[in-house]
């Protein structure tokens, strides 16, 4: 709250007013006599008084044009909308391939979208798979052909590892999701199945083949996070060797009938997955003689899919199509990270749409001019250029944040990017447009939106694509979000004034990162000096930001964030954050509890209902993200929950009567709700004191939840369901078929 008090420029109220006009009457018409309420004269009077105290109450309001001047006297513009963005596949069943530029149009339903990659289709596909080991027990009949398939390769059963080969990452939207990790596999490889309809691939030869890949997203504890790595700094991409198998087998083998094939290396031609490790398209160069690229069949049987081999294929809807198997791997160190999607004939694309070259006038010389261009919601950067009349020639100007670092002769502008304004420098700071020099835009981009925020398959339209395209997207685009309303704008003045867009403080941290646009933060929370690795020491210059998603459908009661969001959140800390402080963005770190209610309903009420008020209740009473909680913004960090707190919001609910008592093992007390944690999976620990206490780092996740018409059942411990009644009627049981 301010400490300046606001200057009231006229307080009269409506009786003041009216009284003051009345004893002007005398004075400008004494034959008025009759001041009488019911006299015509004085409710003309009492009507003036009344329309007058309502312009004095506008007169000493600051109206929304002032507000909006303070916003551009601070330089504070409005966040722009932000595009989604998102991955898809551009399948063709031409033998010849089809090229797809580089920003080519494709559309969801009206929402446009533009790749950010150039892609050549083949009518193929890709199918990840791994060697996942298998530890069961085996049987004489599985141990006799583990003993024939080693000294087939020349090993004993002993150093022998059974796999099974797996495959995954094509259906990512499949309840449970289909991630294939190859922490599982035998060897730490990712292989990669190529099939086709078509037998005549030999335009491929010395093609391009780009495969999409989208790494798992999940991140179940703040353990698994990985640091933040800093504004504008790229992913590090580990070191990866692609290799593609032909049908010859290695020169030097002991046997040649069980010999292990030859990998030739594939050339990388562009990466922006950054080693798999995020979300992007890697182009291989295929070779340019593809006739001893096949399926490798050693003469040795038992040696099928041994030793340096590809997988063994079961399935026989892959193996009829398979022509060629690729494998990636990492030659120093380390294992590869779980794959959520991965497939061929994949590209980028961004909610934007690219803009025509645009004329904007001439200079006239004066400070801080100002030129609009056609489209607002700029995203990224405007590349224009100025005709300085000294030069002759077309000179390119940068684009900068503001013009704080600017010198007297920079060619700098600042780029409002939902107005789509353009500003120069005032000659102070930044060199102003002169008179006469033309000024022009060659390209930029501009979109977003929440309306870019689609489902799987609904990118499916193209343009000006050739026809045999077929488009899709395998997964949900994201990261739209709609340009900021003028309300927000004005209410986020005082903040950003004494924030000055920097993070010092703990609510700065909590702010800011609640405010990144296209993340969808819910929640932030804001633990000083502590750091993921060492939750219970103390770090100095570390800073570490709790974030809950706005939604997360997997886990709707304890909204887990995704990679994705932690690193928008990142990158958008990070640019604000002092030099000395190490920032680290987390998810939150859930204690399971579980509690059991009995009640007494009132008469007039059905049980039914009521239990699941009460149920509805305590879950919001307990819920982590606004406006629930005990204060409207989600369980605080740390805080106990102590059931007599929960006993009083249940019995705030229609139709509780009262909590049933009941008996507690080991406890002399008689109690109507029952309050435990789980100390390890599916074992729950109910404290005699009733309060479960939580790290300053954790809240609470409601995960069992049992209420029921009389005493209090064990925490963790479901009703039973009704036992049938009546004799049992038989029903054959249907023959299962191998």
């Amino acid at each position: 709250m301010s400490s300046f008090p606001t200057p009231i420029l006229d307080d009269r109220s409506y009786a003041q007013l009216r009284d003051e006009l009345i004893a002007r009457i005398p004075v400008y018409a004494p034959e008025w006599t009759d001041h009488h309420p019911s006299d015509p004269g004085i409710t003309l009077i009492e009507l003036f008084a009344f329309l007058g105290e309502n312009l004095l109450f506008r007169f000493n309001q600051i109206p929304d044009a002032t507000k909006l001047a303070f916003l551009n006297l601070l330089h504070l513009p409005r966040r722009p909308a932000q595009p989604s963005t998102g991955i898809v596949r551009l399948d063709t069943k031409a033998n010849t391939g089809v090229v797809v530029n580089l920003s080519s149009r494709v559309l969801a339903g009206e929402v446009p979208f533009r790749t950010l990659d150039e892609v050549t289709s083949w009518p193929v596909e890709a199918r990840p798979a791994i060697r996942a080991l298998v530890a069961d027990e085996l049987d004489a009949d599985t141990q006799e052909y583990v003993n024939r398939a080693a000294a087939s390769v020349n090993t004993t059963s002993d150093d022998a590892a059974l796999y099974r080969t797996r495959f995954g990452a094509k259906d990512p939207m499949r309840p449970g999701g289909d991630v294939l990790d190859p922490v599982d596999a035998i060897d730490g490889t990712l292989f990669v199945a190529l099939t086709t309809e078509e037998p005549d691939l030999t335009a491929m030869a010395g093609g391009l083949l780009s495969i999409g890949v989208v790494p798992s997203r999940a991140v179940p504890t703040m353990a698994d996070r990985d640091p933040c790595p800093g504004e504008g700094a790229e992913p590090i991409a580990p070191p990866m060797q692609w290799q593609i198998c032909t049908t010859t087998p290695v020169a030097d083998a002991e046997d040649p009938d069980s010999a292990d094939p030859l990998w030739h290396d594939l050339d990388v031609v562009a990466d922006t997955s950054a080693g798999l490790t995020v979300e992007g398209v890697i182009r291989l160069r295929l070779p340019a003689d593809l006739s001893d690229i096949g399926i490798y069949v050693p003469n040795e049987v038992d040696a099928i899919g041994a030793g340096d081999q590809p997988p063994l294929v079961e399935d026989p809807a892959i193996n009829d199509g398979l022509f060629a198997w690729i494998r990636v791997f990492r030659p120093t160190s380390g294992t590869l990270p779980a794959i959520e999607w991965m497939g061929a004939n994949a590209a980028r694309v961004e909610q934007t749409t690219a803009a025509q070259a645009e004329f904007l006038g001439t200079g006239n010389g004066e400070p801080g001019q100002q030129r609009s261009l056609v489209n607002g919601n700029v995203v990224g950067e405007v590349e224009l250029e100025v005709e300085e009349q000294g030069a002759r020639r077309w000179i390119p100007w940068a684009q900068v944040d503001d013009f704080a670092g600017s010198g007297v002769d920079d060619r700098h502008f600042v780029v409002d990017a939902q107005a789509g304004t353009i500003t120069c420098g005032d000659g102070r700071r930044g060199r102003p447009w002169q008179l006469g020099e033309r000024i022009r835009v060659q390209a930029y981009r501009h979109g977003g939106g929440a309306k870019g925020n689609v489902g799987p398959g609904a990118v499916s339209k193209t343009n000006a694509i050739d026809s045999s395209v077929a488009v899709s997207n395998p997964l949900p685009t994201r990261g739209g979000a709609d340009a900021e309303p003028l309300t927000d704008a004005v209410a986020r003045i005082p903040t950003e004034f004494a924030r000055r867009d920097r993070a010092v403080t703990v609510s700065d941290f909590r702010q800011l990162a609640e405010a990144t646009p296209g993340a969808g933060v819910a929640r932030a929370e804001t633990l000083r000096l502590f750091h993921p690795d060492s939750p219970t020491v103390q770090v100095p210059g570390a800073v570490s930001v709790v974030i809950w998603p706005t939604v997360d459908p997997a886990h709707p009661g304890a909204p887990r964030p995704d990679k994705p969001t932690l690193d928008a959140v990142c990158r958008h800390l990070d640019a604000r954050r002092l030099v000395t402080t190490e920032v680290h963005v987390i998810p939150p770190t859930y204690r399971r509890i579980a509690a059991s209610v009995g009640i007494s309903v009132k008469p007039g009420y059905g049980l039914e209902s009521v239990r699941r008020w009460v149920e509805l209740v305590l879950r919001q009473f307990l819920a982590p993200v606004p406006p629930y909680g005990p204060e409207g913004r989600g369980w605080p960090l740390g805080r106990p929950v102590f059931a007599p707190e929960l006993e009083a919001a249940a019995l705030q609910v229609e139709g509780v009567e009262f909590l049933v008592p009941g008996s507690v093992p080991g406890s002399p007390c008689l109690l109507g709700l029952r309050l435990a944690t789980e100390t390890e999976p599916g074992v729950w620990f109910e404290p005699q004191n009733r309060q479960v206490d939580l790290e300053n780092w954790e809240v609470p996740e409601l995960a069992e939840i049992t209420v029921i018409d009389g005493p209090a059942l064990e925490p963790g411990r479901q009703v039973d369901p009704p036992v049938p009644s009546g004799r049992a009627v038989p029903v054959r049981s249907p023959v299962e078929v191998c």
